[in-house]
């Protein structure tokens, strides 16, 4: 079997050679691409507004900011997540309070939610980790009877659903990453999605410097105003044709993530060593995740067969040494992101992978852990 690599995107011959029309066009930003692919995402995500970005993080930082967040505030963030869920808090001067998720998903539930609310508590950002829809209505009943306001972050939930409904249109934004390995990608890259209108212009932007006009609509060159303090935090025209057309396949694409899904559950259903979530049809399976006691013995063997695997994520937050030293966390009290940290890994998970791959992983999995 040759290497088996964690990753593989959806980039066409077309795709590339369409970057490189634009390349050569000399109109790099401000492009119809970056239109079309934000329209595009807004229809398919069923939201009222998407706005392309230069990364997830800057769709959470700039969402921090429009909800009013600041210093004195506490928004309640997962203990086990990606840094930037926390960092777009404090980039505000808000503090990050860490709560426990639950084990086998990830992601935060309510009962420890109410643990950590006190008056300060002005905000909760919740993530679907690996592409499982959390608790969202249950959370979202809560913080509008607390008026305290959600946000949801999506990096890993492009697919993702919940009574139907696209993640992402529960909470006042959804912010989406489209880094190297996940569903689509721009290289970097990133999108917000929201239903309010007002919110939405503020995003506008803060997003590009605070200038008060897109270019399209200046009388003439450098006539806009600056009226906030913003940043730059645009996507280019080829960045959004390469999103632009993957999300047009993208159906087909999350379809072949749910057959794979379902073909590693049906291999490693009889393992009593393999912990894993149950296959479900919200989810957008970014990537495909177990969960084992014998992790190390699972990673020895997939380096050794030269297969591709990642760990999503190995250390929680209150372990990172910014946020344990700044507010003297102890990680007893995130006992299941911890073990979520020390036992999880995830397998690959792109349209690309052959049925003959995955019993491949699976059987070396399963050999590794007996």
């Amino acid at each position: 079997m040759k290497e088996i690599k964690f990753s593989i995107s959806n980039i066409t011959n077309k795709d590339t050679e369409l970057v490189k029309n634009i390349l050569n066009s000399g109109w790099l930003t401000h492009g119809k691409y970056t239109s079309l692919f934000e329209k595009e995402f807004s229809k398919f995500t069923g939201s009222k507004h998407a706005i392309s970005l230069s990364s997830c993080t800057a769709g959470l930082h700039l969402s921090c900011l429009a909800s009013g967040f600041k210093k004195g505030d506490e928004i309640i963030v997962p203990a086990q997540t990606h840094t930037a869920t926390a960092h777009a808090v404090e980039y505000t001067g808000a503090k990050a309070i860490f709560v426990d998720v639950d084990f086998i998903t990830g992601n935060l539930r309510l009962e420890e939610i109410k643990k950590k609310i006190t008056s300060k508590t002005k905000g909760i950002i919740i993530v679907h980790m690996a592409g499982y829809p959390c608790d969202t209505k249950n959370i979202l009943n809560f913080c509008k009877r607390k008026n305290i306001t959600l946000l949801e972050d999506c990096a890993h939930a492009l697919g993702t659903y919940e009574s139907k409904k696209h993640v992402g249109n529960f909470g006042k934004s959804g912010s989406f990453s489209f880094y190297p390995t996940k569903q689509i990608t721009t290289g970097e890259g990133g999108m917000l999605i929201t239903n309010d209108t007002v919110f939405f212009n503020k995003i506008k932007k803060l997003k590009a410097f605070g200038i008060d006009k897109d270019i399209k609509d200046r009388n003439k060159p450098g006539d806009y105003d600056v009226k906030d303090l913003g940043f730059n935090y645009r996507m280019t025209d080829f960045q959004a044709a390469l999103g632009f057309k993957q999300l047009l396949s993208y159906k087909k694409n999350l379809k072949r993530r749910h057959e794979i899904a379902k073909r590693y559950i049906k291999n490693f259903i009889n393992s009593d060593k393999i912990i894993m979530m149950p296959y479900s049809k919200n989810c957008s399976y970014f990537v495909f995740q177990i969960f084992s006691k014998k992790r190390d013995d699972i990673i020895k063997t997939l380096k050794h067969l030269k297969i591709g695997f990642s760990v999503h994520y190995l250390n929680p937050l209150p372990k990172m040494s910014y946020y344990k030293k700044k507010y003297k966390l102890r990680l007893n009290d995130f006992k299941n992101a911890n073990n979520y940290g020390l036992m999880n890994i995830s397998l690959p998970m792109y349209p690309k992978l052959k049925n003959s791959e995955i019993d491949f992983i699976c059987k070396s999995v399963v050999k590794a852990v007996k």
